[in-house]
């Protein structure tokens, strides 16, 4: 029952990591849209922008982690879900590629056009979450039945838990979005920035716990099952706990304790999923298919986890290093020093050992991976090439190839200084 409950649990937490991280870009996208005018709506616009540009790539991993472990883990209800609600997950789909094209625009559009640009973003923003949200809410009221698109195309993502799902989403997301850039703004220490989005941080907590409440009779109505799963043994217990960190994320924002509000604001979301899952199992597809049945066999969920905990090694200390950086202001364009010194950090006698260290574990590798035999050495040959790749960024020397100029540069000037000679 492991093999087949382990994938399960890392689809739940991909889900929440993915409504965490992207959810608050998503949210930053809303309070541009409302920024205002005049400079002061500008200057929202603009930090917002620069607080999502180094993590707003990588916070997709985790929608792409879900859909694979989901498809390979569950193909039958992969297939039953994508099916029936392909056209919120293809307007979903959209809305992330229109919203990436926008973001990418901004910096290369001039004033007229970034209105409009800014526009779409905005709007991409809030499509997207409300369009994953209401697959999330199709699937806990039980409307997409096994098989290959035999629940209703539309009715299935368009009913009252469903809708409630797609505007909690929106929600939610605006309100981690404005503590985060909340506490962005302090420590970029820019007081007005920081009132603003502590203004929008209570709003968007108002609406959030409202919907949160007022959904629960909306629930109970639609789904009577989910609202007793909900509100009864174990699933009542994230319910209470998301409660009361949802009541204590929106004190600390009044306090202007930005930093622990993130915290509670993110244990506040994350208790939501946790408490559809308790609620929903051991269903994947309620009511009709357990974990159990949805299942592949043993040989492909023992691949699928050791390839989960292989990813995880390079993946999780990859996102901290960058989330590290983040929030530690490492990004911000202040925090930029002079540009490196050519020579300082890698000398040449330095990057020649590298470089030779470097040829031998690459041929080592190719060796142990293509030729030789025993699945062992494969393991090794794989190690080696990990360790060459290494050694090859040590003898390039980024750093001082970073503080060089150009080729095309250098001869430009040189052919120019002799011809000034002449």
């Amino acid at each position: 029952m492991a093999l087949q409950t382990i994938p399960a649990a890392v689809v739940v937490i991909g889900l929440i990591l993915y409504t965490l991280l992207a959810g608050a870009d998503f949210g930053a996208g809303v309070w541009q849209l409302s920024a205002g005018g005049g400079e002061h709506g500008r200057r929202i616009r603009d930090h917002a922008h620069h607080a999502n540009a180094p993590v707003w790539e990588a916070n997709h991993v985790w929608l792409i982690l879900v859909i694979t472990v989901l498809w390979t883990a569950y193909p039958s209800v992969f297939g039953a879900i994508f099916s029936t609600l392909a056209i919120p997950i293809f307007l979903a789909a959209l809305g992330i590629i229109l919203r990436g094209t926008s973001y990418a625009l901004q910096n290369a559009a001039d004033a007229r056009q970034r209105r409009y640009i800014d526009v779409s973003f905005a709007a991409a923003s809030i499509m997207t979450p409300y369009m994953l949200g209401s697959v999330i809410g199709a699937v806990a009221s039980g409307r997409v039945p096994p098989g290959n698109a035999l629940g209703a195309e539309v009715g299935s993502w368009t009913n009252a838990t469903s809708i409630l799902a797609g505007f909690l989403a929106v929600a939610t997301g605006a309100f981690l979005a404005a503590v985060f850039l909340a506490a962005d703004a302090e420590r970029l220490r820019e007081p007005d920035l920081v009132e603003s989005f502590r203004g929008r941080a209570l709003l968007a907590g108002v609406v959030a716990g409202g919907l949160a409440v007022g959904g629960l009779f909306v629930v109970r109505a639609d789904v009577p099952r989910l609202f007793d799963g909900l509100t009864s043994g174990w699933g009542l217990v994230p319910v209470v706990v998301s409660g009361v960190a949802g009541l204590v994320s929106m004190a600390l924002v009044v306090l202007r304790r930005f930093t622990a509000a993130r915290l509670s604001a993110a244990l506040a979301v994350a208790a939501v999923i946790i408490g559809w899952a308790v609620a929903q199992r051991p269903y994947l597809l309620p009511t009709t298919v357990t974990i159990e049945d949805a299942a592949a066999n043993d040989t492909t969920m023992i691949a699928l986890i050791v390839s989960l905990a292989v990813g995880a090694v390079v993946l999780f200390p990859s996102l901290v290093l960058l989330f590290r950086l983040t929030l530690a202001g490492r990004f911000d364009p202040a925090a930029q020093g002079p540009p490196p010194v050519p020579g300082g950090p890698v000398t040449r006698e330095r990057r020649k050992h590298a470089a030779q260290a470097g040829i031998g574990f690459l041929l080592a590798g190719f060796v142990l991976l293509t030729i030789a035999e025993p699945a062992v050495s494969h393991i090794f040959g794989l190690i080696f090439l990990g360790i060459a790749t290494f050694a090859g960024f040590r003898a390039v020397g980024p750093t001082e190839l970073a503080a060089r100029p150009s080729p095309k540069v250098a001869g430009r000037s040189l052919r120019e200084l002799v011809r000034r000679r002449r």
